[in-house]
């Protein structure tokens, strides 16, 4: 059987270190079986590699690769706190979408997350989702990911 570091391999990823919170908190916090990440942005390398409002200085697409880089993160915050090997599964993923006045393609974006969790986890990766439009997130970037995972 493949595991997530298996399958993140075959798919061309490895996990980046941990961001650096940029405030008063922890990236994951595990309670009983379960592990919540802080809302992670797409930080490579400790940079945003764009930002702006999605549907106006950022195209959808490039928000739904961000929005993947930004749930690679969390599973960054993940194993570093309990290891990816003890997810059982992925709970709930909650995307918010810096948003142009009128976008309404939330959804499409924070695909992004939820098709590279179920890439890692196949069906364990299946879960349930919110896609919020926002009129801004920290630094100016274009989305954030929370997830939420029950371990084995």
């Amino acid at each position: 059987m493949t595991g997530p570091r298996e399958r993140l391999q075959e798919l061309g990823l490895e996990l980046p270190a941990v961001a650096a919170p940029k405030g008063v908190y922890v990236p994951a916090r595990r309670t009983g079986d379960q592990v919540w990440t802080s809302g992670q942005l797409p930080l490579v390398g400790g940079e945003l590699p764009a930002t702006g409002l999605v549907g106006a200085d950022v195209d959808p697409d490039d928000a739904a690769a961000y929005a993947r880089i930004a749930a690679l993160n969390a599973l960054a915050a993940i194993d570093a706190l309990v290891g990816l090997e003890a997810i059982r599964s992925v709970v709930k993923v909650v995307g918010y979408v810096a948003s142009a006045p009128g976008f309404g393609g939330q959804p499409q974006v924070v695909n992004g997350a939820s098709e590279l969790l179920g890439a890692v986890f196949g069906r364990a990766g299946e879960h349930a989702r919110s896609a919020i439009g926002v009129a801004a997130l920290p630094l100016g970037a274009p989305v954030e990911v929370e997830v939420v995972v029950d371990l084995t």
